[in-house]
């Protein structure tokens, strides 16, 4: 692939991962600090089963192959290019991850049984595209799964993931980028119906008016 652009980062074992990337592609010569923040702030185990939303060149979901051993793990993007640099950066760093989809969001994803979502969504749009993945995720998590975000813009992911999630975290905070966490507890509480008036009531409540309209 011509104008290339090649990222390395060196595990806590000592061992380096290698990553080519392109200009089109989010952050293609280094590792994002955001990025970086959630997984050194993050508990995984190599039994989670992992959802990588918006996996870019494929960093997150190698990294977690390499340092936890996790080996169930889905990762997509909207963007074609970036699922063919993930397959690429895949083989070059000898992982084994199968699952790499192009899905705009969760438009793709069939799983419904994630332990742990990670997203670093885009800053620069509306929250159309955040609230999709929140309302989503929280679909697609097991009971006690957990969606990581990495957000610049505190206020309404914290407001919007306690709202569907029932509860948010805090877990760190880095040169402007903060990184939450959601658990889900339970599924959705559906909305209160309205109490019905009973037809009784109605006819009481009518007397009653006419009442006062003739004591006028």
């Amino acid at each position: 692939m011509k104008n290339n652009d090649y990222v390395k980062y060196k595990l806590s074992n000592g061992d380096t991962l290698n990553f080519v990337s392109k200009q089109s592609l989010f952050s293609p010569r280094n590792i994002d600090k955001g990025t970086l923040a959630m997984l050194q702030n993050i508990t995984v185990s190599s039994e989670d089963k992992v959802l990588d939303l918006g996996c870019g060149y494929g960093f997150v979901g190698i990294y977690l192959v390499k340092e936890f051993g996790v080996n169930n793990i889905t990762m997509c993007d909207i963007d074609e290019n970036a699922v063919l640099y993930s397959k690429q950066n895949i083989e070059i760093n000898d992982v084994d991850i199968k699952n790499i989809i192009v899905s705009d969001g969760f438009s793709n994803i069939k799983d419904n049984d994630f332990t742990l979502i990670l997203s670093n969504p885009p800053y620069h749009t509306d929250f159309k595209i955040a609230k999709g993945f929140i309302e989503n995720g929280h679909k697609s998590l097991v009971i006690g799964g957990k969606m990581v975000m990495v957000v610049k813009r505190l206020l309404w992911y914290k407001n919007k993931l306690a709202a569907v999630f029932g509860g948010v975290k805090v877990i760190a905070e880095t040169d402007g980028y903060y990184i939450l966490i959601a658990e889900k507890r339970s599924q959705k509480r559906p909305p209160k119906k309205e109490k019905k008036i009973k037809q009784k009531h109605l006819k009481r409540l009518e007397k009653s008016k006419k009442r006062k309209r003739k004591n006028r």
